[in-house]
């Protein structure tokens, strides 16, 4: 340290290190804002300070099938085995009260002059293994009622009663979580970005949408919707606007036939909140567009729902998705692999209103995309005529029998002329 302090002066090497700070460009992300809708699906809000908790216990069926499965897993065990405890408790006081507990009735059983309530329940743990057979009906025939307690007959039809109703809602409720509409919007899938390209020659919003499973979605209709912070003209902020934008559909419906993948098309017209929008104002706009599928589960009549959304950062403008659904031996092929893929095309990078106001800039974008490609396409072919020529010059030099000889021809008049073949 001392050697290298002694050969580069302190000063020199802070000069150095502040020189290079400043040369580095000092580029700060801008923060990023949550999405409101994930891209799963799942919205990205959270209930706080909610007062009146009892509205829940109003509901306790949707309550039972929105907790997570630990939690209802752990309710339907207990509520068996409460009831269970419960009418145990109830047998065993019967049997207590009609004095099936005292030994000296034993004997008096055996000589048929002693009538219980209910055969051998002399303790709780019989009672208690008596009321899991009244409620399960498994009956093992040792223990079973007489009909010397009336009592004991109306314990039993409210043991089943209750059972009853015990095993409806608990069954239905694991029934109903089971098969959940949500579950079928797993096999739902969303490209991952979405494309701002021309079609028909109009700027267009598109994404991608297919179904993975064979059973259909029945009046599959897709709604888009813009998600924005607003404020009003009279000063009022709106931190969660949303507004509905049409999808481009020529039966005027946002209906669709969801049988291989489809490009949801949104034409950027007047009515569009991305009408003034450029390419350059794309990336510094704070907004999000939510994109939600509904349709009718065809298997199970359920209606079920997906979302998604797409953000600034997940738009690519000037992009076309590749098309993935090709004809093998007489079947639509789908080619799930090239989903999300696109491909850069010709798109003018300004708003769809200035498109409107001056059509000529489109008509210019595809010029300069037609000239580019034909350039293109010219430097291929004079590469490939190159590199053709190269390699027939290199395969004669390399193989000399392909070199032809020279032939020499005699002419009448006794002249030799030589010509090369």
């Amino acid at each position: 340290m001392l050697a290298r302090k002694s050969i580069i002066p302190e000063e020199y090497v802070l000069a150095r290190i502040a020189a290079e700070n400043l040369r580095k460009p000092r580029i700060r992300d801008r923060p990023r804002k949550a999405r409101f809708i994930a891209k799963n699906g799942a919205c990205n809000l959270a209930h706080k300070n909610i007062r009146e908790q009892g509205r829940f216990l109003q509901d306790i069926f949707t309550t039972l099938v929105d907790l997570k499965w630990r939690h209802t897993l752990v309710i339907f065990t207990m509520s068996f085995l409460c009831s269970w405890l419960l009418f145990a408790m109830m047998w065993w006081l019967v049997a207590f009260a009609h004095g099936d507990m005292d030994p000296s009735t034993e004997s008096a059983t055996n000589s048929t002059k002693w009538t219980p309530c209910v055969t051998c329940v002399r303790s709780f743990t019989s009672a208690f293994l008596f009321s899991i057979e009244v409620q399960v009906t498994i009956g093992f025939g040792g223990r079973m009622m007489t009909e010397e307690c009336p009592l004991a007959i109306t314990v039993l039809i409210l043991q089943n009663i209750v059972g009853l109703i015990i095993n409806a809602v608990m069954l239905g409720c694991i029934f109903m979580k089971t098969a959940q509409a949500h579950r079928r919007a797993e096999t739902l899938i969303f490209s991952r970005q979405a494309v701002i390209a021309v079609r028909n020659g109009k700027l267009c919003f598109m994404f991608r949408v297919g179904d993975l499973r064979k059973s259909m979605i029945i009046s599959a209709s897709v709604r888009i919707q813009v998600v924005r912070k607003t404020t009003t003209p009279e000063g009022e902020v709106i931190p969660i606007h949303q507004v509905d934008i049409p999808v481009d559909n020529p039966i005027e419906s946002n209906n669709i036939f969801l049988v291989a993948p489809l490009i949801i098309c949104h034409v950027i017209d007047k009515r569009s909140p991305l009408y003034d929008i450029s390419a350059a104002d794309l990336m510094l706009q704070d907004l999000e567009l939510i994109v939600i599928l509904e349709g009718v589960v065809e298997t199970t009549g359920i209606t079920t729902q997906a979302r998604t959304s797409y953000i600034a950062e997940e738009i690519l403008w000037g992009h076309r998705f590749v098309p993935i659904v090709t004809e093998e031996e007489g079947v639509y092929a789908v080619d799930y692999s090239k989903f999300g893929n696109t491909v850069k095309v010709a798109a003018p990078r300004c708003s769809a209103r200035e498109l409107d106001e001056k059509p000529s800039i489109l008509i210019q974008t595809l010029q300069k995309s037609e000239l580019s490609h034909q350039n293109s396409l010219r430097k291929r072919n004079s590469m490939r005529r190159n590199n053709s020529i190269r390699r027939s010059n290199s395969m004669r030099r390399t193989n000399p029998s392909l070199i032809v000889p020279k032939v020499q021809f005699i002419t009448p008049e006794g002249s030799q002329s030589a010509s090369e073949t």
